[in-house]
This record gives C-alpha cells, sequence and structure tokens, in this order.
C-alpha cells in the first residue's frame, strides 16, 4: 500500500477510535451526574442486591415490584428512615439508582464490543492497546467499587460511608479523564514545527494548567466527602460560616486529622477554601492564556474561567438556599464541565509545547 494511503487509513482509523471513546466520555459523564443525583435524592440505597446480570430488567410486574419492596423493607434505610413508605414512593427512588447502575453496565458494553472488533480489524494503535486494556481493568473495578460503596450503608446505619463514596467518585473521574485524554491524542496530535518560537511559550503555563488542573481533582474530591457527610447542611452562610470566618468546631473529630473526613463543619470549611483557591487559580491562568497562549488553548481557557466562576455562583446559591436539589445537581454537573475545560487547556497547552521541539529526524508528525 503507498505510503500515502496507508497514512489516510490511520488518520481515518483514529478518527473512527476517537469518537467511540468519545461517546464513552459522555456515557461516564452521564453516569456520573446521574449518580450525584441519585445521593441527592437518597435514592442509592434503593436496590438491597447486586445483580450484575439479572438486574438489567427492572421490575416488570405487580409481583416484582412487591419482591423488591420486600427485599428494601428489610434494609436498615427502611426502618430508620423510609419506615412506612409507600410503594409509589419507592418506586420513585428505585428508578434513580436503576437508571445509575444501567447506565454503568452500557458503558461497559459501549466499550467492550467495539474494541474487540476494532482489535480484530487491527484499527488500534499497538502503543494504545495497554492503555485501553488499562481503562477496561479501571471500568471494571468501578462497578465493584460501586456495590462496595452501597454494601457501606445496608449494615446497621443506613448512610454510604464518605470514603468509599469519594473513591467510587476518584476512580470514575480517573477513568473520565484518561479516556478524553486518550481520544485527544488521536484527535489533534501535536504539530510539527522546526522550533517555532510562536510555540514555545508553552513550558511554564503547561505546568501551571496542570497544577490547577490538580487542584480541580482536589477540590472535586472534597465535594465527595460534602456529600457523604451531608455538610452542605450545616452553616448555610456565605461569605462568613455563621458569626465568623472560622466556625466553632473546626477540626473537631477524634482523631483530629481525621476531620477533614469525618467532621461536617470541617468538610465545608475545606471545600470552601479549595473553591476560593481554585478560582483565583483559574482567573490567574485565563490571564496568562489570553496574553500568551494562541488558539485553542486561549478559548479553553476563557472557558474555564467563565465556568470557575459560574461554579463558585452555584455553590454559593447552594449553601444559601440550603441545597436545594436542582442547583445542587447543576452544581454538581458544572464541576465536571469545569474539569474537562481545564484538562483540554492543559492538553492543547502540552500538545503546543511538544510541537515547539524539533523537526523528527524521519520527518513524522510528533505525539502529544
Amino acid at each position: 500500500m503507498p505510503s500515502s494511503s496507508l497514512q489516510s487509513m490511520q488518520r481515518r482509523h483514529a478518527r473512527i477510535v476517537a469518537a467511540w471513546l468519545l461517546v464513552g466520555c459522555a456515557l461516564v459523564a452521564a453516569t456520573l451526574v446521574v449518580g450525584g443525583v441519585t445521593r441527592l435524592t437518597g435514592s442509592g440505597l434503593s436496590m438491597v442486591d447486586w445483580e450484575p446480570v439479572s438486574g438489567v430488567v427492572p421490575p416488570l410486574s405487580v409481583e416484582g415490584w412487591e419482591r423488591e419492596f420486600a427485599a428494601y423493607r428489610d434494609s436498615p434505610e427502611y426502618r430508620l428512615v423510609n419506615r412506612g413508605m409507600s410503594l409509589a414512593e419507592f418506586k420513585r427512588i428505585f428508578w434513580f439508582e436503576y437508571a445509575h447502575r444501567l447506565l454503568g453496565r452500557v458503558i461497559g458494553i459501549v466499550f467492550i464490543i467495539p474494541f474487540a472488533v476494532f482489535l480484530l480489524r487491527r484499527m488500534i494503535p499497538r502503543f494504545l492497546i495497554p492503555r485501553l486494556l488499562l481503562l477496561l481493568a479501571l471500568g471494571g473495578a468501578q462497578g465493584l467499587l460501586g456495590w462496595w460503596m452501597v454494601q457501606s450503608g445496608l449494615v446497621d446505619i443506613p448512610r454510604v460511608s464518605p470514603y468509599r463514596l469519594t473513591a467510587h467518585l476518584a476512580l470514575a473521574a480517573l477513568v473520565y479523564a484518561l479516556t478524553l485524554w486518550t481520544a485527544l491524542s488521536l484527535l489533534r496530535p501535536a504539530p510539527v514545527t522546526c522550533g517555532d518560537p510562536a510555540l514555545g511559550f508553552g513550558g511554564k503555563l503547561r505546568r501551571r494548567a496542570g497544577v490547577v488542573l490538580g487542584l480541580a481533582a482536589l477540590t472535586l474530591l472534597s465535594g465527595g466527602f460534602v456529600a457523604g457527610l451531608d455538610a452542605g447542611l450545616v452553616y448555610n452562610t456565605f461569605p462568613k460560616m455563621g458569626e465568623g470566618w472560622i466556625p466553632p468546631g473546626l477540626f473537631g473529630a477524634d482523631p483530629w486529622w481525621l476531620s477533614p473526613f469525618e467532621d461536617r463543619t470541617t468538610a465545608q470549611f475545606n471545600h470552601r477554601v479549595l473553591a476560593m483557591i481554585l478560582l483565583a487559580a483559574v482567573t490567574a491562568l485565563w490571564w496568562g492564556c489570553v496574553r500568551r497562549a494562541p488558539d485553542p488553548a486561549a478559548i479553553w481557557a476563557v472557558a474555564g474561567c467563565a465556568l470557575a466562576w459560574f461554579q463558585a455562583v452555584l455553590g454559593i446559591a447552594t449553601l444559601v438556599r440550603f441545597v436545594p436539589i436542582p442547583l445542587a445537581a447543576l452544581h454538581q454537573a458544572n464541576a465536571l464541565v469545569l474539569f474537562t475545560a481545564l484538562l483540554c487547556l492543559t492538553f492543547e497547552l502540552r500538545r503546543l509545547e511538544a510541537g515547539a521541539g524539533a523537526l523528527p529526524a524521519d520527518g513524522g508528525t510528533a505525539v502529544a
């Protein structure tokens, strides 16, 4: 096959694989959003059994619903929180958790079947196969981690462990980030240049963007502990927490160093502080990028800054209005959108920095 035809086929295959990965990203994002709503509506413990295969089919008859409801009535959540709940009320919380689990299964199918087809047709570059196998393993671990999380709320106390909840969130965010980065690498390889000075700006900004992306991830995970502890329901004032800037009882857990993970006041305080630092950091990064970075890096910087300010407004509104579900769900969803913008910005800066290096010896294309 002529070299030009081979390269054209490889580019076409890269676009197809990238499109498949972006579909997976969209499904992971949807699962994260639905999972947040499931948590906010108190629906996460409505399904007390883990049935990876048979659980795909929801109850389809009166008898099926009665069996499902009877299993739930044996759970601590029903006995201690929802005693007297009707079947109609149970159905409302059941469907949120069912949708969350169904999305997880759909992700598995959407990943495994095309992956096998692409492998058989040799459409996936060899260097990419280990990364995709890692994503497959992480996806399977996410399902196991989700059930391990649910199990923590099916014992004496009807509340999932905030540690397990945040671990579940962290792994989902990792899968999302790795999948998106891989898709971007296929769609936008590093440009080939000969040390163009116009692209030589990238190293310092790229490192700053990486730090800000890490800060966004840390803030996202701190929100997991806020959700797991229902910490948004204390100190519903802003900018002060109650009557002061430093609330009484801060770091009040025993031992004190567990307070960020087990004390509601400390969890909310830490999330506030991290959010404000992130807002300032994203704004500073935007200022540096719009002055020095070419498109599309500058566009992602503008988007990230706008999303960060919108996220701050959403967070404050959610807090002072005592965590209404629509606002809280939008706050959680926008956190993922902000994380996406910062990840894309970091990718573009890294891509431009790689492209600013010397031309490869064979004249080939540099890869981000």
